[in-house]
């Protein structure tokens, strides 16, 4: 991230929302909307002209032509340094399911408090993950599902009838890995926070052979120490960096410093990415 203002692009194929969503964000230090657009197509255009001056793209999902999952997709793919966090009016699993799988950093719904919203912009641009409550609570219940068999994912279609169906990409390659250094680096706001220093907290600087369980993917996470094995399970039932500090009895800033080293380890995005990632390979 620059360092300057939070540099935003709203992208909405309603006027009236980007005009609401500006108004809310011009009052707020540090964020700067730079440019609009009214479907997906346009917002990649404008991200050339830009050439990659844009932080955070707030995107819609439903938009006529090239929706908001492909929109992500592409801009996570093309743009690894912007940041996508999808906004929509329809809590949809299915529709958070895409837009994470496509890349994206974050979903809110369109009814979240101003408040809510400039929070999750800096907490994407600072390399962070903002997901819905009730969303990311249905995410991980769903990803346990999938793990006893008893089903999954719903298809992932894209958006309601009538809109363009994404083409999701697997979930080793969300564009994680040319952006994995770079977000774990960035992430000072969120979940890297500290500078990660060789030594800090209790994670040495390499692998100590971290025991696993038996049904997981071993080999997914021989990268990792066995504090930061720990860290990542605690990360993939949902909880923040307070309450890992708490169950974990470690400061707040060495949390932040295992969640940083995670994510550059395994080359994830962010958290989202890193529930994703564990949940996949058994953990």
């Amino acid at each position: 991230m620059n360092d300057g203002p939070i540099r935003v692009m709203l992208v909405d194929d309603q006027e009236l929302i980007r005009t609401g969503f500006r108004l809310v964000l011009m009052g707020e230090r540090g964020i700067e909307v730079v440019a609009e657009a009214g479907d997906g197509a346009e917002a990649l255009a404008e991200l050339e002209r830009l050439d990659g001056a844009c932080d955070v793209v707030l995107m819609d999902v439903r938009m006529p032509g090239m929706n908001g999952i492909e929109a992500s997709a592409a801009i996570a793919r093309d743009h690894p340094g912007t940041r996508v966090l999808v906004l929509t009016t329809f809590d949809l699993d299915e529709y958070a399911t895409a837009a994470i799988r496509a890349g994206a950093s974050g979903f809110l719904l369109k009814d979240a408090r101003p408040s809510e919203l400039v929070d999750a912009i800096r907490r994407v641009a600072g390399g962070d993950a903002a997901m819905a409550p009730s969303v990311m609570r249905r995410m991980i219940e769903q990803m346990r599902t999938l793990e006893s068999g008893e089903g999954g994912f719903p298809p992932l279609d894209g958006a309601a009838e009538g809109d363009s169906a994404a083409t999701p990409r697997p979930f080793g390659s969300m564009g994680m890995g040319s952006a994995g250094a770079g977000s774990a680096g960035s992430a000072g706001a969120g979940s890297a926070g500290a500078a990660v220093s060789p030594g800090a907290g209790s994670a040495g600087g390499g692998s100590t052979g971290a025991a696993v369980p038996d049904a997981c993917d071993a080999e997914a996470f021989t990268a990792l120490t066995e504090r930061e094995l720990e860290v990542l399970r605690l990360i993939a039932e949902g909880l923040n960096n307070a309450e890992i500090s708490a169950k974990l009895f470690l400061s707040e800033s060495t949390v932040k410093t295992h969640v940083g080293r995670v994510l550059a380890k395994l080359e994830l995005r962010d958290r989202v990415h890193a529930v994703i990632y564990a949940r996949t390979h058994g953990l």
